[in-house]
C-alpha cells in the first residue's frame, strides 16, 4: 500500500500529505480563487465563470500558496485565471494548432517524429494552465484506459524502429503509483523501447505527488528515464519544488524543463534568466522556450516572433549557453521542432 505520507529524502525529516487528497481539494471555482487571493471578485468573476464553461479551473492550494495576495497581476494567477479574453475568436487560433488528430495511429498514439511515438495516458491534470494547446482535446474518444493501452503497446511493439516512449496526457503523474508501474513495466517489456520520457507539471504544481514509492518505480525501470517538467517563472520554484526535484536527480532521473513563451508572464529576459538559474539549482537542465501554440482562447498569451527573438538575443547576453533553453515552434507535419534563432 502506497503510504499516505513519504519521506522527501533520509537527510529531512519533512513529511508531505497524501497528494491524492491535494489533488481532490484542488480549487475549481474562479470565486473561491479570487477569496483565497483577497481580489475584487466584481473585476474577474462574471467573465472567469463565462470562460470556465468551456475550459473548467482546477489549481492545487500549494500553487496558490505561491502567489501574491491582492495582485491581479501576478504571473502564477494570470497562468490559471480564466478571463473573457478566451471567449473571443481570433483568427489562426484553432481548437487543434499541433495537428494532434492528424499524428493519431492507434488508441491513445501519436506519433509525429521518427523513431518516438507518445502516449496520451490520461486526460487527468493537477492544474488548468489557460494557455494549455490540448485544452480542447477529445479525451474521453482517445480512450486513454487499461484497454486503450493495450492496443498502443501493441502498435508500438510491432513498429521496432520506436525506440522511445513518451507518456503525456492530461498528465501521467496522475495516474496512481500502481498503474503506472503497470504501464511502465509493459513498456519495459518491448526490447526495442529504450527510453522512457514523462512529461509532467506535477513535480511543480504538487510537488507532494513525488514520493518515494514513485520514485522508486522510475529507479528501478531497465528504460533510460527522462522527465521533462514545465515551469513558466522563477516564482514556480520554491523550496518544496527543488527539494523533490533534486530528489529526482539523485535518482538519476534526467530532468529537463519546457516552459512557454507568455506574454505579461515571462516575456522578460530578466525572468527567463532567473528561471534558468533556479532550475539548474534544483538539477534541472533547461531545455526548450516554446512560442505559445495557437490554441483556441490563448491568443492574450501570444509573443509576436521578432519581439521573441529579441528576447532570446538578450539572455543569450545573460546566461552560459547551457543555460538558454533552444527557442522553438511546432509546424504541424514538420519532422521536429522548428528552431527560432533569429
Amino acid at each position: 500500500m502506497i503510504p499516505r505520507t513519504a519521506d522527501l529524502g533520509k537527510d529531512n525529516n519533512h513529511k508531505i500529505p497524501d497528494w491524492n487528497a491535494e489533488m481532490a481539494r484542488a480549487v475549481t471555482d474562479p470565486a473561491e480563487l479570487l477569496r483565497i487571493l483577497e481580489l475584487d471578485k466584481s473585476l474577474f468573476l462574471d467573465n472567469a465563470r463565462l470562460a470556465s464553461r468551456s475550459f473548467s479551473v482546477r489549481v492545487p492550494h500549494g500553487y496558490i500558496a505561491r502567489m501574491n495576495k491582492g495582485d491581479p497581476n501576478d504571473p502564477l494567477l494570470k497562468q490559471v485565471l480564466p478571463l473573457g479574453l478566451e471567449l473571443e475568436s481570433v483568427d489562426g487560433f484553432v481548437s487543434d494548432p499541433v495537428s494532434d488528430h492528424a499524428a493519431m495511429v492507434a488508441p491513445g498514439i501519436l506519433q509525429k517524429y521518427h523513431g518516438r511515438a507518445l502516449l496520451i495516458t490520461t486526460g487527468a491534470c493537477a492544474i488548468h494552465c489557460r494557455y494549455c494547446f490540448r485544452r480542447h482535446f477529445p479525451y474521453t474518444d482517445t480512450g486513454p484506459s487499461w484497454n486503450g493501452w493495450r492496443s498502443s503497446l501493441e502498435y508500438i511493439a510491432s513498429n521496432p524502429g520506436i525506440t522511445e516512449v513518451i507518456l503525456s496526457g492530461g498528465d501521467p503523474l496522475s495516474l496512481s503509483d500502481k498503474r503506472l508501474a503497470e504501464l511502465i513495466h509493459e513498456i519495459g517489456k518491448i526490447t526495442h523501447v529504450s527510453r522512457l520520457r514523462i512529461h509532467t507539471r506535477l513535480p511543480v504544481v504538487l510537488p507532494e505527488r513525488i514520493n518515494e514509492s514513485l520514485v522508486q518505480i522510475l529507479h528501478s525501470s531497465r528504460l533510460a528515464t527522462v522527465m521533462v517538467i514545465h515551469a513558466n517563472h522563477p516564482n514556480e520554484i520554491n523550496e518544496p519544488v527543488s527539494r523533490v526535484l533534486k530528489m529526482l536527480d539523485a535518482k538519476g532521473i534526467r530532468l529537463l524543463n519546457q516552459s512557454v513563451l507568455l506574454k505579461g508572464i515571462n516575456d522578460h529576459p530578466e525572468t527567463l534568466a532567473e528561471l534558468s538559474e533556479a532550475l539548474f539549482d534544483s538539477g534541472v537542465l533547461p531545455y526548450y522556450l516554446h512560442l505559445l501554440d495557437k490554441v483556441a482562447g490563448a491568443a492574450h498569451f501570444d509573443v509576436e516572433e521578432t519581439d521573441a527573438i529579441k528576447l532570446l538575443k538578450m539572455l543569450n547576453t545573460m546566461l552560459p549557453g547551457y543555460l538558454v533553453p533552444k527557442m522553438v515552434k511546432e509546424i504541424p507535419g514538420k519532422a521536429g521542432k522548428t528552431p527560432i534563432t533569429g
